[in-house]
């Protein structure tokens, strides 16, 4: 990610530091803000998935998959490997996993008009 590379040297250490790190978590929920992305996660949560697999799960085109999969691997939250002629990916750590499914329940709720809890 590069929310990094945009931060001036004109803070201390720990502002920066801080900066930095809301910087990466504004990116992060960024890239799940897009429906194909966070259903391409939600069905990556479940395990790994080549491209076909996730075409279906999430009912885009194949392109438009493949585009959305390249900017989850650019950003770090995806991993990729090649099986023959397959590409498998899988997500990179169990925080997006457990972010995911936060995301998931929240819209759950609301739909739902489920009370609050923690």
């Amino acid at each position: 990610m590069s929310a990094r590379m945009h931060l001036s040297d004109a803070h201390g250490p720990q502002e920066q530091d801080e900066g930095a790190r809301l910087a990466v978590a504004a990116e992060v929920l960024g890239l799940l803000a897009d429906r194909t992305r966070l259903a391409l996660l939600e069905r990556l949560a479940e395990g790994e998935a080549d491209v076909s697999t996730l075409t279906e799960a999430c009912g885009a085109a194949r392109p438009s998959v493949s585009q959305h999969l390249g900017r989850l691997r650019l950003a770090g939250l995806v991993t990729h490997r090649k099986e023959g002629r397959r590409v498998v990916y899988a997500l990179r750590h169990g925080h997006l996993r457990r972010l995911v499914e936060e995301a998931l329940s929240v819209a759950d709720h609301q739909l739902g008009h489920l009370p609050p809890h923690d």
